[in-house]
């Protein structure tokens, strides 16, 4: 990620764009390369995996700069994220189903009552 980080600094620093990427307009920014990414999906399962991938880049591109912005390490935020879904997706519950966490704790406290 840092490679990838200083390469992002060193663009931005180029054109003289730090000016406009304050954390607000990077997460605007994130959130329009998103509607981009999920229209390349839009009215069809077929997609141009080119231009997913460029999109995608795109995404990614402004959750590296918002990070680097809001000086937090992708990796830190992301493992801390996924370690607080694993409490609430337990593999016991979780495992083969798509339900939301806070129903999937109470089915399970429905089937303790059960039995």
């Amino acid at each position: 990620m840092d490679k990838l980080t200083e390469a992002f600094r060193e663009f931005t620093e180029e054109r003289d764009w730090d000016q406009f990427h304050t954390p607000e307009n990077l997460a605007k920014s994130i959130c329009i390369e998103a509607g981009e990414l999920l229209e390349c999906f839009q009215w069809s399962n077929d997609f141009d995996k080119v231009h997913v991938c460029e999109e995608l880049a795109d995404v990614l591109s402004y959750c590296i700069m918002l990070a680097d912005k809001l000086d937090v390490s992708i990796e830190d935020i992301v493992l801390d994220k996924l370690e607080k879904t694993k409490a609430k997706y337990p593999v016991d519950r979780a495992k083969g189903v798509s339900t939301k966490y806070d129903k999937l704790l109470d089915a399970a406290a429905k089937d303790k009552g059960q039995r």
